[in-house]
């Protein structure tokens, strides 16, 4: 293989794609980005940007046809075009089929219940009311399609909520009391083989449903982690996917391991291991979209990965309050993606930072949270 004369094609121009085409192209791989906006993220270190819309059959068909293999960053793409385009002999993982299940939440949890996997009680929603005295209060409603970063994600804590049900088709959800989140992100590739990385524990921001905080390694009990990483296997198996996934699960507090959701991509909970595995998720994922053998998954140090979202009532071109003050911790590494405007609890970043001692590590994050901060430049308004 020639890695300068194959063409790997990413669908969104987003962190994720930066990160992915970084890894790319230290093998020397050429890569073609499909984004809407102008000098996306990854649209700036790849070799091409096509300027079009996500949906758009059309630009999306000339991305395929240009590229050896396709992959996506995002959920919310066209995946008819991409079935057909598979069907035709082009080569795109994880396939259009595996997509189109997982970005309807409600497909996944049939998936999930007909494949014995572990998971919430859950049930279509036509009437709110019914849902509620069905899986009692409080429970979770759940957007079926669009949803990310919390949105398309409502608590119903009492039958007064009911007024501010999402009004888009959605499922409930019966409320899960656990200990903790956890993340596994497992890799397959095109023979079937797959390994998993070291399971994170992720902690959210409460008001805004969107991961604040990642600790690697999940601070768990070596049963329940291979437990875990059993059913996460199980998962991407039934699938039948094709390069790296990310499953969230609860962990109970009876100990019980239930499936939340799966990513048919890289993903936040992932991101550790670019500065603390012997692989990262996204030189894993190129090489098992592109029949490269898949690399070690080892942990070298353990790791804390903190979310530079931008402030609340922020908006405008982003400006980085603390950039050089936070690099004087020990071990923090910074990524700052590249985003032109900061939005409130938009992701704009993220710092890796690496000890020994992972409570240290902890504290250290804690300290850095509180030194850098996303917020917009005094005086602009941008609206973009």
């Amino acid at each position: 293989m020639n890695p300068k004369e194959f063409n790997i094609g990413i669908i969104g121009g987003g962190q994720l794609g930066k990160m992915l085409i970084s890894e790319a192209k230290q093998m020397d791989f050429s890569v073609v980005v499909l984004d809407p906006t102008p000098e996306s993220p990854a649209g700036r270190l790849a070799d091409e940007q096509i300027i079009g819309d996500l949906y758009d059959k059309d630009k999306i068909s000339e991305l395929v046809k240009k590229c050896d293999v396709t992959t996506f960053e995002i959920e919310h793409i066209d995946t008819a075009i991409l079935a057909e385009l598979e069907k035709k002999g082009h080569k795109i993982y994880p396939s259009p089929k595996v997509l189109e299940i997982i970005k309807d939440k409600s497909l996944q949890k049939k998936m999930l219940v007909e494949n014995n996997i572990p998971t919430a009680e859950w049930e279509m929603i036509s009437d709110i009311k019914i849902t509620g005295n069905k899986l009692g209060l409080p429970f979770i409603q759940k957007s079926c399609r669009g949803g990310y970063d919390g949105r398309g994600v409502n608590l119903i804590r009492h039958e007064g909520d009911y007024k501010n049900a999402l009004k888009e088709e959605s499922f409930g959800e019966k409320y899960v009391d656990f200990k903790k989140e956890l993340s596994v992100i497992v890799a397959r590739d095109l023979d079937g083989k797959m390994k998993s990385f070291p399971i994170v524990e992720m902690v959210f921001n409460e008001g805004e449903n969107i991961c604040d905080t990642v600790i690697a390694p999940a601070r768990i009990d070596r049963v329940i982690g291979e437990k875990a990483e059993e059913i996460a296997y199980k998962c991407v198996e039934v699938l039948q996917g094709v390069g790296v996934f990310a499953v969230e699960m609860f962990l109970t507090k009876e100990d019980e391991i239930l499936v939340n959701e799966i990513a048919p991509r890289v993903h936040n909970s992932g991101h550790y291991t670019i500065e603390a595995c012997i692989t990262s998720q996204f030189q894993q994922h190129i090489r098992a979209i592109c029949g490269i053998p898949l690399g070690e998954t080892e942990s070298l140090i353990p790791a804390v990965v903190v979310n530079i979202l931008g402030e609340e009532n922020e908006k405008g071109n982003p400006y980085y309050k603390g950039f050089k003050e936070v690099l004087e911790i020990s071990g923090v590494n910074i990524h700052i993606y590249g985003k032109d405007i900061v939005k409130p609890y938009r992701k704009m970043g993220h710092l890796t930072i690496v000890d020994r001692d992972i409570e240290k590590a902890i504290e250290k994050s804690e300290r850095a949270k509180k030194i850098l901060k996303a917020i917009a430049v005094k005086g602009d308004n941008n609206e973009k």
